[in-house]
Order: structure tokens, then sequence, then C-alpha cells
């Protein structure tokens, strides 16, 4: 990975990180749990699935890693960085993830899900600071952005977080969101 690069991740990987810690500070449990319908997300539940995709995409990297470069590669992801930091944060496309990435309660307790996307991002970024791995050499598919290499997926990880930061921040500007003198709203 080119210095550059590693600096454009890893500080895109600690902003994001910084933007969903601030954006729950504070919140009351009915807050982090509250939706505004059954089939519409709460705040934990947003913080549920980033930390589910960070895991998984992070072993994906880790496992593509594994196998032999693909000399093709290149020319099927060149130019996707510019997609995926303008187009992932954005909500106006909205998309539906596989079952295995959904919000299903893994974590009950607010403070244990915390923890855990806390460790999910510390490996990200602990892998992205010291791999000496060709990332651009690597690859493989995104669902709706077909192949991106792994140094893409890194990227990815930061602009899904942000995406999902903007998700649980509309679900805080909801009218029936509880207002508490306790909440960072």
């Amino acid at each position: 990975m080119e210095k550059t690069e590693r600096e454009q991740v890893l500080h895109y990987l600690a902003d994001t990180r910084e933007m969903l810690i601030r954006s729950v500070d504070r919140l009351t449990a009915e807050q982090q749990f509250f939706r505004s319908a059954a089939d519409r997300w709460s705040v934990a539940d947003c913080v549920e699935h980033v930390t589910v995709v960070e895991t998984n995409i992070l072993k994906a990297i880790q496992r593509t890693l594994q196998g032999p470069p693909d000399p093709n590669q290149p020319g099927l992801t060149q130019g996707k960085d510019r997609t995926i930091l303008e187009m992932v944060p954005s909500r106006q496309t909205r998309v539906k993830g596989p079952d295995a990435v959904m919000p299903n309660g893994r974590w009950p307790h607010f403070e244990a899900l915390l923890l855990q996307f806390e460790a999910a991002r510390e490996r990200s970024v602990r892998f992205a600071a010291v791999t000496q791995a060709d990332l651009r050499a690597f690859a493989f598919p995104h669902p709706f952005l077909g192949p991106l290499d792994c140094y893409q997926w890194l990227l990815f990880l930061a602009a899904h977080c942000e995406r999902h930061v903007h998700h649980l921040q509309e679900v805080k500007t909801d009218a029936a969101f509880p207002r508490t003198f306790s909440a960072s709203v």
C-alpha cells in the first residue's frame, strides 16, 4: 500500500469511528433502542450492522490475501475509490444487505455492542497500519459495486460506517424519538 493510501484510509477509519462514538454518546437506553416502526432500525441496530459488516469484511480481506493475486484484477477495480467515497456514505439510494449482516440483537446491552464495534475497528486500523500486502492486486466482489480491491474494501469500511452514522442521525431526528435531558441529540 502506498504511504498516501495508508494515511488516507487510517484517517478515514479514525474519523468515522469518532463520528459514530460522538453520535451515540449519552443516549439513554430508550433512545438507543427506539424504532419509529417495527421494520425500521434503531441506533443500536445501526451500530450492530456496522460492527458485523466490519468484522466480516476484514476476515474476507485477510482470506483473499492468502490466495494468489489476479493479474487482470486492476482493470476491474480501477477508478472505484471515488465511487466508494462518494456513493457509499450517501443515503440517497437505499440498499438491503445480506441477511447475515442484518441486525438481530446479537448484543442486547449497548455498552457491549460499543465494545464490539471498538474491537472490530481496532482490528481494521491495526491491519491497515501494518499490512505490507499489495492490496491493489487482490479483489473480491461487492453485491452492488462489483469487484473491489482490498484497499477499496478498507475504504468501504469507513464509508459504510459514515453511511450508518447518517442513518442513526435520521433515527435521532424522528419526531417520536424520545427526548430527555441526558440525551445528546
